[in-house]
């Protein structure tokens, strides 16, 4: 542990957390969660559970998002014995009078028996070709996006999926920012409430 970390051990409330589990056995979703509580409670083990996320394939606004990673963090923490239980979700928000206009946001829920808490990811723009036609067709964006990236990248498709490995942001930031980064930092943001559970309302308290 740092320095840094040491000196604000006082004030965390997840070192003590044993099993943490995860309502997705998507790699990337995985290892954000790793990370994440890698030296909030080094201790915990990560476990994924494949659960239903409640929402369509492709989800689509703030809404469906949203509900997405409530419901995997839900299923995840009832699945079985754990302490915490993390759901994440990506889905496309409309941004009117950008030439884009869809841009990909992910959601990160954390549930306990008293607290949830939720995170975003940064927002990034698909290309319209495929973001368009996922909304339409209400199909998963990350298929229509590896065909996309293979006909004009000429790219083979190696691996298989990249929603498996680096995923789409990947590719569009050549590397830069693969999505087990991408989706920590909404799993991070999620956290606060419970780092700091002082200052925020447990679910169902009143104002």
């Amino acid at each position: 542990m740092s320095a840094a970390a040491a000196a604000r051990a006082p004030e965390r409330s997840l070192a003590a957390l044993r099993r943490v589990r995860v309502g997705s056995t998507n790699p990337p979703k995985l290892q954000a969660v790793v990370d994440a509580f890698a030296e909030l409670a080094p201790g915990a083990e990560v476990e994924g559970v494949a659960v239903p996320s409640g929402v369509p394939e492709q989800p689509v606004g703030f809404a469906e998002i949203v509900a997405g990673a409530r419901g995997r963090a839900r299923a995840a923490f009832a699945s079985g014995a754990c302490d915490l239980a993390v759901g994440y979700e990506d889905g496309l928000v409309e941004i009117p009078g950008t030439p884009e206009r869809w841009f990909n946001v992910g959601c990160a829920a954390v549930v306990d028996v008293s607290r949830e808490g939720l995170g975003f990811s940064s927002g990034f723009a698909y290309p319209p070709a495929c973001a368009e036609r996922a909304v339409a067709e209400r199909a998963p964006i990350g298929e229509l996006f590896d065909a996309l990236w293979r006909a004009h990248r000429r790219e083979e498709r190696r691996g298989g999926p990249s929603a498996l490995s680096e995923g789409n942001v990947g590719k569009l930031t050549l590397g830069a920012l693969p999505r087990a980064d991408y989706a920590r930092h909404a799993v991070l943001s999620a956290l606060v409430s419970f780092l700091h559970p002082d200052l925020y309302r447990a679910r169902g308290e009143k104002p």
